[in-house]
């Protein structure tokens, strides 16, 4: 079972319809106690960084993702709960969760002045996906290049570049997928980025979908 975290800054119905299209089943909750017993978690996240740790402190799933991420079990974060999961974030000045090492910094603080060939922040479209240092398993069956769906103002920057499983083009080098251990995260959005990102998703629930399952 997949359990999906509701904590009031997510990209929830989004991800709620990915799943039920590929016939997987999860249990959304914003209540931690709900999703102890679940196999594996999808972090979601969309807004600002300082209102999502807010909310992740009300609710108890601060404390709930740091123990998660301890036991090995596995953890997806999107868009935002790419970023949160990470030391430290520049918006809001924000003390982020920890469970990845490295920062979070907005397109200007990378680059000092405004990005090249006109490219505007926050970073909204398609965009191709190179994959990098081995890719991951929730990658297989989908190419290298491939396009996946952004939309945020603020980059990963992860203290080991090794983690990086995927970088994107946007005027920048743009870490798009991270990795380490049971870890895994994405800028982009999988949930809105076609067959490509239905994949990732159902490498993630391969064990919860059943035989009527689309993709």
């Amino acid at each position: 079972m997949t359990g999906i975290v509701d904590y009031n800054a997510g990209n929830i119905k989004s991800v709620e319809h990915a799943l039920e299209f590929l016939g997987a089943s999860y249990i959304l909750s914003g209540k931690p106690s709900e999703l102890e017993n679940v196999d594996r978690i999808i972090f979601p996240g969309v807004g600002d960084a300082a209102y999502a740790m807010g909310q992740l402190r009300e609710t108890g799933f601060d404390s709930f993702l740091k123990d998660w991420a301890k036991s090995g079990r596995p953890l997806l974060g999107i868009c935002l709960g790419s970023q949160i999961v990470f030391d430290y974030s520049e918006e809001g000045d924000t003390k982020c969760l920890g469970l990845l090492e490295g920062s979070i910094r907005h397109f200007s603080s990378i680059t000092g002045e405004e990005l090249p060939d006109g490219l505007k922040v926050p970073h909204i479209g398609w965009n191709n996906v190179e994959f990098a240092n081995g890719g991951s398993p929730l990658l297989d069956g989908i190419p290298s290049g491939s396009d996946f769906y952004f939309v945020h103002s603020y980059v990963i920057q992860p203290s080991d570049s090794s983690v990086v499983k995927g970088y994107a083009d946007y005027g920048i080098k743009v870490p798009a997928v991270v990795e380490k251990d049971n870890i895994a995260v994405f800028q982009f959005h999988p949930e809105k980025s076609g067959e490509c990102g239905l994949r990732i998703l159902r490498n993630f629930v391969a064990a919860d979908i059943s035989a009527e399952g689309g993709i």
